[in-house]
């Protein structure tokens, strides 16, 4: 029998985690002692409070049966006082709270309830994968918005052709954004609001990593008036309390937008396992002080490396937010190549940067996801590279 993939799969990139886990893998079985900062999978273990609580909660034999689509009422309602409590936004849980199987779930859902073959998407580049793939999935066309180091990473909506944007129905933005690290001001998304007004764009905002800050507190989207006229934010619990396995998380906001995200999911998944929603309410309802320990992990993580490198020679942006560095490569080299040169000399990974798209050619990416002293023999061994 001779198996032949859909037109969709064929032209799709190698997924970038996908690829960078098999050299893993690789200088693994050469018995490298690998020191893994590629992926942005927290090392840090899940709040014990909130795993006693999922011990419990599955127990419970209610929770043994189909979830509802939306998801549980009181998951909505943590999640809306969540939002009260940090951003001041009022949410109607019933109608503008809706639950993911984790934000790449609904991401790469969003493009199935609005974009018809042929339709086009603003993606940045560089920016979270998902992003272009989830629009190919629905036949839609990406048009890549560059985010450049002279616009403090933010995409220049001016410079978007007319007829481009006159032909867009969807809009992804993403701050504090990955791979980046940069931050969005209220001036830019008070401008995106009246972009999409102009143009009839339904705005995504990814906002993952709206928690893992270190000095000022970033804005969501839905702070900005206009903001729930015009589109959504999605969030996880997977970065802001280390449940990335969980596979949990939500989108809020325009309830005609929302309500056409859940008619596509209500057809192809049976919603989130009520235990994990469950366990999810006692995070939401966490005080923020355990936020705070795990944020002045990633920030002490955070300083060593940018020091490190700095002091090595590397032109890198100190991050406010995320746990990311984004770090670019030195001269005469490529992204692909100087990752392969780190993994191959100096046994460390990270990933690279035109992984995320075409404009993140000359970065690489490091992820804060190991203990400082592995940190900081990162550093130490880069430092003897011949760069």
């Amino acid at each position: 029998m001779q198996i032949q993939y859909a037109e969709r799969i064929r032209t799709l990139p190698p997924y970038l985690f996908a690829a960078i886990d098999q050299m893993k893998r690789e200088a693994l079985a050469k018995g490298a002692d690998l020191i893994d900062l590629s992926i942005g999978d927290p090392d840090i273990p899940t709040p014990k409070h909130i795993v006693e609580a999922m011990k419990k909660a599955v127990e419970n034999p209610e929770h043994h049966r189909y979830p509802s689509y939306e998801g549980m009422l009181s998951y909505r309602q943590a999640v809306a006082r969540w939002y009260k409590r940090r951003f001041n936004v009022e949410l109607d849980p019933e109608k503008e709270v809706l639950s993911l199987i984790g934000s790449k779930e609904g991401i790469g859902h969003i493009p199935l309830a609005f974009i018809d073959p042929g339709d086009i998407v603003l993606v940045p580049s560089p920016g979270y994968p998902v992003y272009p793939v989830g629009t190919k999935f629905a036949g839609g066309i990406p048009y890549f918005m560059p985010l450049k180091e002279e616009n403090y990473f933010l995409p220049d909506l001016k410079s978007i052709p007319k007829d481009i944007c006159k032909k867009a129905k969807l809009m992804f933005i993403n701050y504090p954004n990955n791979p980046t690290s940069a931050d969005a001001t209220s001036d830019f998304y008070r401008e995106v609001i009246d972009f999409a007004n102009k143009y009839n764009i339904i705005v995504c905002h990814d906002a993952a990593y709206s928690e893992v800050y270190y000095e000022e507190r970033p804005l969501s989207f839905m702070e900005i008036e206009g903001a729930k006229d015009v589109g959504i934010e999605f969030h996880s619990l997977s970065k802001t309390y280390n449940m990335t396995g969980w596979r949990i998380g939500y989108a809020v906001g325009n309830r005609e937008i929302l309500a056409g995200l859940g008619k596509v999911k209500t057809n192809l998944d049976s919603g989130v396992f009520q235990a994990i929603q469950e366990a999810s309410i006692v995070a939401l309802d966490t005080d923020d002080s355990i936020l705070k320990d795990i944020r002045d992990t990633f920030k002490d993580r955070r300083d060593i490396l940018y020091d490190g490198l700095r002091s090595r020679g590397f032109e890198v942006r100190k991050p406010n937010a995320t746990f990311y560095l984004w770090v670019k490569v030195p001269r005469g080299t490529n992204s692909i190549d100087f990752v392969g040169k780190l993994l191959k000399e100096a046994e460390v990974l990270c990933t690279p940067g035109v992984g995320f798209g075409e404009h993140g050619e000359g970065y690489i990416r490091f992820a804060l996801t190991q203990s400082k002293e592995r940190i900081k023999e990162a550093v130490e061994r880069i430092g003897r590279l011949s760069l």
